[in-house]
């Protein structure tokens, strides 16, 4: 498993008083052990965890469908597997916890993953145990990256990047969103992701919608055109939108994107460690109602293995701790995304990049795109010079 994410939850238990900590939902098992179990996040009675003792302790519980791949990923790491379709997976942990010692142990779970009535069966076989609720430190520790994390993102930003950029310069008028989101896809993969979640593919009028999906929608000149894309890899994902116009810009669009570039630049300069999260927002929105653009909720928000992770640029920086505030702190890595679904004529603009945060500023990590000018669609075609550039 991973050695510094281990000792990282280590510490944490000392500081806790915790005797182990079990992680339960694919996103805290990729976090660990550095891969996920394919089926795991499809189907949620398929249980594989990590666990992490509090002297440095590590083992693995999987299903049997899966223990091919997790002995092919850990070979050397202790795994209990549990037969899918005869064994009760709860008994068979609570034998695993108790072969590790930890029978009356204080144990950190994940109560926000694991299904209600397992956790029932979990308690009474294991009496003298004490549970308690681990998401609240993994989400802690997951703010901050290691080196290994950021250099993942740093290469998922700039796949997430150059796919978008390069699928708008061989579409054009008379093109489908459909067609879209083929390049969009191939593009992906050849860079090297594993997969991606959340394509958005809006145009034209269907650009005012924050999240859909590709439709059979053809372009037409003048339309504005938002496209988004998570590239995903071992659990980890990068999210990037770009926008775009087809031919000549509508009326007003050039200067509602002049105006969230200035955004842009303005929050990659008070991003540093110390700065507060609600200040930045709430520069960000007085900016907005400059041009009377409807304010949102963020404009930014941690990223790495959730699509949202604390903490927001926000009202709220921290969920469900509303009226608080958050400092940003080195090595968090954001998306942030200055936007505007409903610009009132008649499209909506988004600019998401990642962000790391460094010891004395920010860095983009989404650097393939010139987006100081909406990207016009079709350059490719058209013969013109696209910006090229290797992923790293």
């Amino acid at each position: 498993m991973r050695a510094e994410i281990v000792a990282k939850q280590v510490e944490s238990m000392s500081r806790y008083g915790l005797d182990a900590i079990i992680c339960s939902s694919p996103e805290n098992f990729s976090y660990t052990a550095g891969f996920v179990v394919p089926s795991q996040p499809l189907i949620r009675h398929r249980h594989a965890m990590t666990i992490v003792t509090a002297d440095g302790r590590k083992a693995l519980f999987g299903v049997d469908m899966e223990a091919s791949t997790i002995k092919r990923r850990q070979p050397d790491v202790p795994t209990r597997i549990w037969a899918e379709f005869s064994d009760d997976p709860m008994l068979v942990l609570a034998d695993q916890l108790a072969g590790l010692g930890l029978g009356q142990a204080r144990i950190g779970l994940e109560m926000d993953y694991l299904p209600a009535g397992d956790f029932a069966r979990l308690i009474k076989a294991m009496p003298a145990a004490k549970f308690e609720r681990a998401e609240p430190i993994l989400a802690r520790l997951r703010q901050i990256k290691t080196s290994e994390e950021i250099a993942l993102l740093r290469k998922l930003s700039r796949i997430a990047d150059q796919a978008i950029t390069d699928t708008l310069g061989v579409v054009d008028e008379g093109d489908s969103e459909m067609d879209i989101a083929g390049h969009l896809t191939r593009n992906v993969y050849s860079l090297g992701a594993d997969h991606f979640k959340l394509m958005i593919v809006a145009t034209g009028e269907r650009s005012v919608l924050p999240n859909v999906g590709p439709s059979q929608r053809i372009l037409k000149r003048s339309d504005v055109c938002r496209v988004e894309i998570f590239s995903v890899i071992d659990g980890y994902q990068a999210g990037v939108c770009r926008t775009a116009v087809v031919g000549q810009a509508p009326p007003m669009a050039e200067k509602i994107w002049a105006h969230l570039v200035e955004c842009k630049y303005e929050i990659m300069e008070k991003v540093k460690p110390g700065a507060s999260c609600r200040e930045i927002y709430d520069a960000f929105i007085a900016k907005l109602s400059k041009l009377n653009l409807p304010p949102i909720s963020f404009v930014g928000h941690g990223i790495g293995l959730h699509l949202h992770e604390d903490p927001y640029l926000g009202v709220t920086p921290v969920l469900g701790k509303p009226g608080s505030d958050a400092p940003l702190e080195e090595n968090m890595v954001l998306g942030f995304e200055p936007l505007c679904y409903d610009t009132g004529y008649g499209f909506g603009m988004q600019n998401k990049d990642m962000l790391l945060v460094t010891a004395n500023g920010s860095e983009l990590l989404s650097d393939y795109a010139d987006t100081d000018r909406l990207i016009p669609a079709g350059t490719a075609k058209k013969g013109g010079a696209m910006k090229r550039a290797a992923v790293a």
